[in-house]
């Protein structure tokens, strides 16, 4: 007889899966370091607080690591290892980065914990997304955002909610299911859902 809970246990491979998604999404972090980094530069040049529409990819750590890995605590693990890596390789952000991963994945992490780590399709991973933006949002707020004044907040909400829809929870699902397609995930309810087997 299984245990009620036995689908939320980490396996070895659940394990060594979240660090290998970790350390990839780190490599991805770097990069969008400074493409992302310079975007944001631009575009809240601007209308201050739209540059946050850039930062979704950011949080693609949580979202991923919720989707594919399925249990406790995948969310925060893989958004911060991420945010690790990223710090060890040259963030521009030094150890704030490590501050800012934990927020983000925090933030995703509630939502996979809301639905019991039972639903991963495209709504759940959208509101992971979104999670993870908000969490953002309110650590960069006590960070120094909000000595910026309310209108300033306030467009920066909305923009993490949107880069929280499109680049992490939109994205991370494509992503997922990419990674699925491939049978790299075959190990894992998320391929196995994907590609039609039990």
């Amino acid at each position: 007889m299984s245990e009620p809970n036995g689908h939320l246990r980490w396996r070895v491979v659940d394990m060594v899966t979240a660090a290998i998604l970790g350390v990839a999404t780190g490599i991805i972090f770097l990069v969008w370091n400074q493409v992302g980094g310079a975007a944001y530069t631009v575009v809240d040049a601007l209308t201050p607080g739209v540059g946050g529409l850039v930062a979704g990819i950011w949080y693609l750590g949580g979202v991923l690591g919720g989707l594919v890995i399925r249990k406790p605590g995948a969310a925060i693990f893989v958004e911060v290892l991420a945010a690790v890596v990223s710090m060890a390789l040259g963030s521009q952000w030094g150890v704030s980065t490590i501050y800012s991963g934990l927020a983000q994945g925090l933030g995703a992490e509630i939502i996979f914990l809301v639905f019991a780590y039972r639903r991963f399709n495209l709504p759940v991973a959208i509101l992971s997304g979104i999670g993870a933006g908000l969490g953002a949002w309110v650590f960069e707020g006590f960070y120094g955002n909000f000595a910026k004044g309310l209108t300033y907040n306030l467009i920066y909400l909305g923009a993490q909610v949107v880069t929280g829809i499109v680049l992490a929870g939109l994205v991370g699902w494509l992503l997922v299911r990419g990674l699925a397609q491939t049978g790299a995930l075959d190990r894992f309810a998320a391929g196995r859902e994907i590609r039609g087997r039990v």
